[in-house]
């Protein structure tokens, strides 16, 4: 198998994890009228106090187990963001294997950026 078919395949499954966990956690809060606490009244209204913010990363994959329809569609949220992320990561390994090192500076230098964007401004934005 090829890099171009492991990279197109890790791309596919992503999403596809990704639908299914929102998807669950969806029906979830349907079902159950609530999410995380959170009545279903303040989940679907324009004022939702429900953003990244509120609710921390660990939190959300904690309470996944116990199938709380918020935190599923939370880490529903977090796959999705994850796979380019992924992506640029098999093209670091893939461009190596070819030994094209431009190639590997470029994309080490878009996954720092990726890096940033996701973990160092959030910071400095609170």
């Amino acid at each position: 198998m090829d890099m171009d078919s492991v990279i197109g395949m890790t791309l596919r499954i992503g999403v596809i994890i990704s639908i299914i966990l929102i998807s669950i956690g969806v029906a979830l809060i349907i079902v159950r009228g609530e999410g995380m606490g959170y009545p279903l009244s303040e989940l679907s209204s324009m004022r939702s106090p429900v953003n990244s913010s509120v609710i921390p990363v660990i939190t959300a994959i904690n309470e996944s187990p116990s199938l709380d329809g918020l935190s599923l569609i939370v880490l529903g949220l977090i796959v999705l963001i994850a796979t380019p992320v992924i992506r640029v990561l098999l093209g670091i390994a893939s461009f190596a294997m070819e030994k094209d090192w431009l190639y590997v500076a470029i994309t080490v230098i878009v996954f720092l950026d990726l890096m940033i964007a996701i973990f160092i401004i959030p910071m400095f934005l609170r």
